[in-house]
């Protein structure tokens, strides 16, 4: 590479991403091909508009990438042309869940989500996002004693404020969602079921999660998470709303389409669709049950007292440690992780009561329950402020592992 500075930041990062441990739960490692693909010579191509119907020349190309990541995308969640479509063009998931919004709830209208301190994301209509500015969030959370989903709360709250939309799918969330008893809630509030898969799409691919498709309306997803594609998304909707949601991702919020991340993805859901990506999915999942039980073990509590999916919660302030110091903590003897609100947290969100971990990344990298057990050990001892001496000795246990 002739930039010699950007060069090298490649190659500390690289170094960085290798020496560390990532627990980020929404990150993941792609693939040669994805990378490949994604750094393609379709980086120089404009492709303004859908397949068959550009406003440039020479799309040929562009259109058959275009119309195979489609094919692929409905068939990984086994959905049928005649009832599903989905869109590759949303350049990641904000604008996808944005566009949902635009194309079917009139502004000012009500949209329910969860809320963002308990596992909610900014764009299920959190106050400081535009989601929150241009419709009005009905907020709804779990809980408190259980910090789970309480389906009757949510019931009473949709009948009572009557959304116009319901968001399932969060960032934070651990169990499994029941989507058929929030479908129920939705029909009969008279408001349509969204469900952001951004986090659990890989696990659903796999056959490790149950899918939202039987019973969502419209179901959002970023690609870089678990399904170990690029950072991109895609939309899927029952045929009733499909044209409405194109016509809002193109013209109505977009441009071109990055036909070199649509390429990546095309490679990414070829990738899901093989059997060993199943196998990957259900090791992520046991990872993350098993990290959870060794963590509690080691006297750590976590939110809901374990996991059904890919992260975990865990109530750092119970043992008198702040969110942010942490994963500062942690940061310093190579495990990354972020700091996360835990439900009814009383700290301020700069500095939360938790963190949050997740167990995709590692599970790419080989590991199994055995290397969480680990892991575990090396979390529990590595939250709180150490020596130096003390840190150097966790920090090359880290690199071991």
């Amino acid at each position: 590479m002739r930039d010699k500075e950007i060069e090298k930041l490649i190659a500390s990062e690289e170094k960085r991403q290798t020496e560390t441990i990532d627990l980020i739960a929404s990150e993941n490692i792609v693939s040669r091909d994805v990378r490949e693909a994604l750094g393609s010579v379709f980086t120089n191509k404009y492709a303004e508009g859908y397949p068959k119907a550009r406003f440039y020349k020479g799309n040929e190309n562009a259109d058959a990438v275009e119309l195979l990541a489609g094919r692929r995308a409905l068939r990984l969640f086994r959905l049928n042309p005649r009832t599903w479509s989905v869109n590759a063009q949303a350049y990641s998931g904000s604008p996808a869940n944005l566009a949902v919004y635009c194309a079917l709830v009139p502004q000012g209208e009500r949209i329910m989500g969860m809320r963002l301190d308990m596992g909610g994301h900014l764009t299920h209509g959190h106050r400081v996002s535009i989601t929150g500015k241009w419709w009005e969030q009905i907020p709804y959370g779990v809980d408190q004693k259980t910090e789970q989903l309480d389906y009757g709360d949510i019931a009473d709250l949709a009948r009572r404020e009557k959304p116009r939309l319901i968001v399932a799918g969060y960032t934070a969330y651990p169990r499994v969602i029941d989507f058929k008893r929030l479908r129920d809630i939705a029909r009969n509030a008279g408001a349509l079921l969204m469900v952001d898969a951004s986090h659990i799409a890989g696990l659903v691919a796999g056959g490790a999660y149950p899918s939202p498709f039987l019973y969502a309306d419209v179901v959002t997803m970023t690609t870089h998470k678990t399904l170990r594609g690029p950072r991109a998304a895609l939309i899927f909707a029952r045929s009733e709303f499909a044209e409405a949601i194109h016509k809002t991702v193109f013209p109505g919020l977009q441009g071109g389409p990055h036909m070199n991340a649509i390429a990546a993805i095309a490679v990414a859901l070829k990738e899901a669709s093989e059997r060993s990506f199943g196998t990957y999915a259900r090791q992520i999942v046991k990872n993350a049950r098993a990290l959870s039980l060794e963590l509690q073990r080691c006297g750590l509590r976590i939110v809901s007292g374990g996991t059904d999916t890919h992260l975990l919660l865990v109530d750092t302030w119970k043992n008198g440690v702040g969110g942010e110091a942490a994963s500062t903590n942690l940061e310093s003897i190579g495990i990354v992780t972020n700091k996360n609100a835990i439900p009814f947290d009383s700290r301020k969100p700069a500095d939360p009561s938790g963190i949050r971990l997740g167990t995709p990344s590692v599970t790419t990298r080989g590991m199994k329950e055995n290397e969480m057990i680990q892991l575990a050990r090396l979390i529990a001892a590595g939250i709180e402020k150490r020596g130096r001496s003390e840190t150097m000795r966790l920090r090359k246990a880290v690199e071991r592992l």
